[in-house]
């Protein structure tokens, strides 16, 4: 597994995590919507935490630098 996010992308990943969290938290979510976007929320903080996301690399997307080191 070759890292293909960048710091920019795997912060905005955590900000929407925390954000579906105080979502849930103060009520504003609930039932399927809640669950679904919690399941998100997880699949974000997972692969902001190993720089790694399935769905770039059927496209070749890559969000690290070109000077980054792979």
């Amino acid at each position: 597994m070759k890292a293909n996010m960048g710091t920019a992308d795997k912060t905005i990943r955590i900000l929407l995590t925390i954000t579906v969290g105080v979502l849930y938290y103060f009520g504003i979510i609930s039932g399927t919507l809640a669950i679904i976007l919690g399941i998100l929320a997880l699949v974000f903080v997972i692969t902001s935490f190993i720089s790694f996301c399935p769905l770039y690399l059927p496209f070749g997307i890559s969000t690290r630098g070109k000077s980054a080191k792979q």
